[in-house]
């Protein structure tokens, strides 16, 4: 079903049925609203939120000395080029192949989900990319749309990381 949508621009019909896939948010089949919010959120926050929370999340993980963050660059050819077929968080685990072309123990993959006009979650898994398995989950709600609340969620998720010990399992 799913690759019927994607091979149908992400929307197929059935009589009076009507089912979208969003592009970015594969989560949310067939749910009109939950389709409609994340394209909502696209729009509403676009890269440039992802950038500033991206190099936040980083800055505090290596600035607490939770972990050592890897530069993407000798990884970013496969990174665009797997992002052009698949959403990375739901690729089967090409987040792996991309850890082990890095040198990497660990990935995180992150991202957020708007659950209202007003409240937001963000979220991170942590996963052994050589064994594949979560090694931890974590989310923070938000609360407000604006730069800040986005930041002030990001610190707080590396707190409740961090209070945890979830970086030492």
């Amino acid at each position: 079903m799913v690759e019927a949508l994607r091979a149908n621009g992400f929307q197929l019909s059935v009589g009076p049925l009507r089912f979208r896939l969003a592009k970015e948010f594969g989560f949310c089949y067939g749910v009109d609203r939950a389709v409609d919010y994340a394209y909502e959120t696209l729009r509403r926050f676009p890269d440039r939120r992802i950038v500033l929370i991206t190099g936040e999340l980083a800055k505090e993980l290596e600035g607490r000395g939770m972990y050592r963050v890897l530069d993407r660059a000798p990884a970013a050819q496969m990174i665009e080029r797997l992002k052009a077929s698949h959403e990375l968080r739901a690729c089967n685990g090409c987040e792996l192949d991309i850890g082990k072309a890095l040198g990497a123990e660990r990935i995180a993959l992150c991202w957020v989900q708007k659950v209202s006009n007003l409240i937001l979650n963000i979220n991170v898994e942590v996963r052994n990319v050589a064994s594949g398995e979560t090694v931890y989950a974590k989310s923070v709600d938000i609360r407000g749309n604006t730069d800040e609340a986005w930041l002030r969620g990001v610190r707080r998720l590396v707190d409740n990381i961090q209070e945890r010990d979830h970086h030492m399992r």
